[in-house]
């Protein structure tokens, strides 16, 4: 396979209008591209040139990433939230196959002003040091319709969606969504893993369901033109969410609990419901969430058998894929923020003392990180007689249709 820059990429690199160490504070980055071996999926002279094809003629969408740098030593992430400052990975994306890259900025490690996180203050500062970098480049397009994606595809460009994974920062106050909103945010989530004042997330072990102003806040992302997003969301409060929408959600990096008892993956009767709602679900490769009781070593095999369970239960006109990776140590970040990312209580345990009974990886391989992650899914499907149609749904089809109907 031959790597190649998307030629709307020009050499910006991450706040490049600024001095650094008069600025900001530096610190040293991991690689933008793997950190670990790289694997790609290989495939015959003619799968590879059916793959060029695909790619070139099709839209890209990845529903779910971070494709930012975190520091190379992942111990120094609490300090580098802190200053409130990401740095892009814009070469890494420019070698990516993606034309439009959903973003949800530091999320569960926004702790500038607290060590909890998802204060509004600090998703309001996250959300604006990167706005300024953005602004001040030109090959991510700030995506705030339908068309910037086109466009983007068309310029060699990526279309950029900045997100917020969960809701907590609202408070009471669901004018919020409509600030978010303006300052370009076009997907969100009801809640992260914990509780809100919107309904249960996922960690909790009673799911009290959408409440009152969870409700209003449905509303008026319906009203105002802003995705939902259900992926941190307790089974019953998705459940709710689905039924008080009028427009179809997505739950954005997610996999099949049939195959793996966890409570990060959705079970078979919320999936059924939200693709018959008209929603999306995309399958989720941050590490140890979509393993699987054939393939418990997590990697680009376990995170696919997902994607065709899921697939096969809700047809492949409602699966797309949101892999949530990054550039940086992944496995090691979830052990630095296993409060702050809910890792203990959403992930599945097995045996009587708690412990996982499968193998902790290293890195997953063949989908360590957004680029490598854009190579190997549609290489997969390649190589796994996929036809040209169907891969274009499952890669952006899908999601362009959801898009249209919510935006």
């Amino acid at each position: 396979m031959k790597k190649t820059l998307k030629p709307g990429y020009k050499g910006y690199k991450s706040y490049d209008y600024l001095t650094p160490g008069d600025d900001y504070k530096v610190f040293e980055l991991a690689a933008e591209g793997n950190e670990f071996e790289e694997y790609i999926i290989p495939l015959t002279d003619e799968q590879e040139a059916f793959y060029e094809k695909v790619v070139k003629d099709n839209l890209m969408i990845s529903l779910h990433e971070h494709p930012f740098c975190f520091p190379k030593n992942i111990s120094e992430t609490f300090e580098y939230a802190r200053e409130g400052r990401s740095f892009t990975a814009y070469k890494a994306l420019a070698e990516s196959n993606w034309d439009c890259v959903f973003d949800n900025m530091m999320d569960g490690c926004c702790v500038i002003t607290s060590k909890h996180g998802w204060k509004w203050n600090d998703v309001v500062y996250d959300l604006g040091m990167r706005l300024a970098d953005i602004a001040h480049q030109d090959f991510l397009i700030k995506c705030e319709k339908v068309d910037d994606i086109f466009r983007a595809k068309k310029e060699g460009k990526i279309a950029w969606v900045p997100v917020i994974e969960g809701a907590a920062m609202l408070e009471n106050e669901v004018d919020r969504v409509d600030i978010l909103y303006g300052l370009g945010v076009r997907v969100m989530g009801i809640t992260y893993s914990e509780s809100n004042g919107l309904g249960s997330g996922l960690k909790e072990p009673n799911d009290g369901g959408l409440t009152y102003f969870g409700a209003q806040v449905v509303e008026r992302m319906n009203k105002v033109g802003m995705a939902i997003d259900t992926a941190h969301v307790g089974d019953r409060t998705t459940m709710d969410i689905i039924e008080c929408s009028k427009k179809p959600v997505f739950c954005t990096h997610t996999g099949a609990r049939a195959l793996w008892n966890s409570k990060r993956l959705k079970p078979d009767e919320v999936m059924k419901a939200c693709a018959k709602k008209g929603g999306i679900i995309a399958i989720e490769a941050a590490p140890h969430t979509t393993i699987t009781e054939k393939n418990p070593v997590h990697n680009i095999e376990s995170y696919m058998e997902h994607f065709e369970y899921v697939k096969d239960l809700v047809g492949i006109d409602h699966v797309s894929f949101g892999p949530d990776t990054l550039y940086g140590d992944h496995v090691e970040l979830h052990h630095v923020f296993a409060a702050n990312l809910s890792i203990k209580q959403a992930f599945g345990k097995k045996k009587d003392d708690g412990s996982h009974d499968f193998p902790e990886v290293e890195y997953v391989s063949g989908i360590e990180n957004p680029t490598e992650a854009s190579y190997n899914i549609v290489r997969w499907l390649v190589k796994h007689g996929y036809s040209e149609t169907d891969i274009a749904k499952v890669m952006g089809g899908n999601t362009i249709r959801l898009l249209k109907e919510v935006w």
